[in-house]
């Protein structure tokens, strides 16, 4: 288990097509990055807190 390859990609890509069609690809692709933005966003957060707090125990 890995990495999604381009061939991959580009069957995900086609079954997206199929199912969304052409109009709404261009919206659901903004949807989903800005959704994987805010998540490793939350997670660098997150990991940068715990960093924080055990750099305070440690004192």
């Amino acid at each position: 288990m890995g990495r999604i390859g381009p061939g991959e990609l580009i069957l995900l890509l086609l079954i997206a097509l199929v199912i969304f069609g052409p109009s709404k690809l261009p919206e659901i692709g903004k949807s989903m990055g800005s959704a994987i933005n805010e998540f490793k966003s939350q997670m660098n957060k997150a990991t940068k807190d715990d960093k924080d707090e055990l750099k305070e125990k440690n004192i």
